[in-house]
C-alpha cells in the first residue's frame, strides 16, 4: 500500500473514531498533496508525499515558535497535535552519525572542498537523503564536513 494510500485510509478511519483533530490535519495534508497534483499534473509517489509532509512539519514548528514567543500556549498546542500526527507518516529518520558519515562519503565521492562546494554537495545530499533524515541537520553536517 502507498503512503497515499494509507494517508486516504487513515482519513477514513478517523471519520469513523469520530477523532475531529485527526481528522483535520489529515485532511489539510490531503489537499496539500491534490494542490501539488493538480499544479504539476503528476501523480505523488511516495519520496514526494514524504517532502510534503516535511514541510507541512516545518510550518508547525515555524507556528509552534511564534505562537510561544506570543504566549499563546493554545494555538501552540494544536500546532503540536497536528505535527505529532504529520510525523506518523514519516519514514523512520537516519541518527546523526549516520548522516554524517553519508555526508562525509558524498563530499569524499564528489572531491569537494572547502565552503565554496557547499551548493554541489546539498544537491547530492537531498537527492540521496531526502525523507530519510532532517534536513537542518544534513546541512550542519555539510558545513562541518567542508570546514574540517
Amino acid at each position: 500500500m502507498s503512503l497515499k494510500d494509507q494517508i486516504t485510509e487513515d482519513m477514513k478511519s478517523a471519520m469513523r473514531a469520530k477523532d475531529s483533530e485527526r481528522l483535520g490535519t489529515i485532511r489539510l495534508l490531503l489537499s496539500a498533496m491534490k494542490q501539488k497534483e493538480v499544479d504539476e499534473r503528476i501523480e505523488l509517489d511516495d519520496v514526494a508525499v514524504v517532502a510534503i509532509v516535511d514541510k507541512l512539519i516545518k510550518q508547525r514548528k515555524d507556528s509552534i515558535a511564534a505562537f510561544e514567543q506570543a504566549a499563546r500556549q493554545d494555538l501552540a498546542d494544536k500546532e503540536k497535535a497536528e505535527m505529532a500526527v504529520l510525523l506518523a507518516y514519516l519514514p523512520e529518520r537516519m541518527s546523526a552519525e549516520e548522516v554524517t558519515a553519508a555526508v562525509q562519503a558524498i563530499v569524499a565521492e564528489l572531491g569537494a572542498k572547502g565552503p565554496g562546494d557547499m551548493g554541489k554537495v546539498m544537491g547530492a545530499v537531498k537527492a540521496q537523503l531526502a525523507g530519510k533524515a532532517d534536513m537542518g541537520q544534513v546541512s550542519a553536517a555539510v558545513k562541518a564536513a567542508l570546514a574540517g
